[in-house]
């Protein structure tokens, strides 16, 4: 096992590479892309870096051309001959061959395209545009060096010994968690926490303990490159930069209040069992669900991404029961600003109610909250969307609030399609 503290010291070299594989992005990622490359192979999107945190300046605390080589490097990037076995062999989701020779062709023959960068009041302005199955994969790599850079900035302050006992600690911390969780019974969970780590590093590491300390509890990473190392499973569906662009393309209310559900049945076309997931709250989950056909309640599950998670989770379950289906067999999937004591509740509550499982991120892959100098390594809330497509804007307005995308009139216009009402605001989970 990697030394880490020694790694770190060692980031004084000139160049460490942050993103080391194409691969190393979320599984979702690459499933997403090869729809959209037989489905919406000519639409053009841009996509933009937002700091929800915005008093963490980032631009004050990166170097810019440190964060223009890291993103050169991720531009020089392309599969490699294991990698390409990997993915045109292996087994993902009981099905050998997910990815079609075509898209396996073109792939291999991928470079990241350009990137735009500059600085803004404090802050980075980092954008990508071309067509939407090649810049889509910046957006994982591009938070990955982000994110990462910060944490070097911060810890280059700090001596050998300091890294030796910070690393200490955090390791001690993750422990302590991971020796909670195993005394949850029938506990699934799976590590989601690529786009906000700490490191690459450190990310491998506690997918390694997670596996040590949770067994069969553990169900895999949606990180690739880590699941190709570490022999696990690769674990995503989609996400909501498909409804946000199909949406963005639809001409008018009409083709816009469909949207959504072209989405997913361009996904049915491709993926049946676990990986018929529906992400219901690009645009307001009560809504999407009183709109649904019929079709969709025979999907295996759904993913609780924002709001309160229970609240969503009973939801789904009224919303099957309504609709005829048994939802002890469906797979409810909770994945937004998880940490032990939610993944505890919520598992206590809806055990025996339906199958449940759980996507950790961010405070799986990046918690040294209270380990740094005025907590100089806290995580915090970075994203980077889809802001067009084709020219017109995208809108993301979600169960919470605080989480809206969008220019004013077009949220509004969406809001009316949609029938979304009063909302709760919720603080943003990282």
């Amino acid at each position: 096992m990697v030394e880490i503290a020694t790694r770190v010291w060692n980031h004084r070299w000139k160049i460490d590479p942050i993103v080391r594989s194409l691969i190393d992005t979320d599984f979702y990622k690459l499933l997403m892309c090869q729809s959209i490359f037989r489905n919406k192979p000519d639409t053009t999107v841009q996509f933009s870096l937002l700091n929800r945190s915005s008093k963490i300046r980032l631009a004050e605390l990166i170097d810019e051309g440190e964060l223009r080589e890291q993103l050169d490097h991720v531009r020089s990037l392309s599969l490699s001959r294991g990698e390409s076995t990997w993915l045109r062999g292996n087994m993902f989701y009981g099905k050998r061959q997910m990815f079609r020779p075509d898209f396996m062709e073109w792939f291999e023959a991928l470079r990241l395209p350009p990137y735009h960068l500059e600085k803004r009041d404090g802050q980075f302005e980092l954008t990508f545009e071309g067509r939407w199955h090649e810049v889509m994969l910046w957006e994982i790599p591009a938070l990955a060096v982000l994110m990462e850079l910060r944490g070097r900035a911060v810890l280059r302050t700090l001596g050998r010994f300091e890294l030796e006992v910070l690393y200490a600690r955090a390791m001690t911390k993750m422990w302590e968690k991971i020796t909670r969780l195993r005394q949850i019974p029938d506990l699934k969970i799976a590590d989601f926490g690529t786009r906000r780590r700490h490191s690459f590093l450190w990310q491998d590491w506690a997918v390694q303990a997670m596996m040590e300390g949770l067994g069969t509890k553990f169900t895999g990473t949606s990180n690739c490159l880590i699941a190709q190392r570490r022999d696990i499973e690769a674990i995503g569906t989609n996400a909501h930069e498909l409804p946000m662009i199909y949406s963005a393309l639809a001409r008018n209310d009409a083709e816009l209040a469909r949207a959504p559900y072209q989405v997913l049945a361009d996904w049915q076309e491709e993926h049946e069992g676990n990986l018929r997931i529906i992400l219901p709250d690009t645009f307001g989950t009560k809504g999407f669900l009183d709109r649904a056909p019929d079709w969709l309640a025979s999907w295996t599950g759904i993913r609780i991404d924002s709001g309160d998670p229970a609240e969503g989770a009973e939801n789904a379950i009224a919303w099957w029961q309504a609709r005829g289906e048994d939802p002890r067999q469906k797979l409810i999937i909770f994945s937004d600003g998880l940490d032990v004591t939610e993944i505890e509740t919520l598992q206590a509550r809806f055990a025996g109610r339906c199958k449940v499982s759980f996507g950790w991120g961010t405070m799986l892959t990046n918690d040294f909250v209270g380990l740094s100098p005025n907590d100089g390594l806290a995580p915090f809330s970075l994203v980077c969307k889809a802001v067009s497509a084709n020219g017109r804007p995208t809108v993301k307005l979600s169960d919470n609030p605080n989480k809206a995308m969008g220019p004013a009139e077009e949220i509004a216009r969406y809001k009316r399609v949609f029938g979304v009402g009063d909302q709760q605001a919720f603080a943003v989970r990282v």
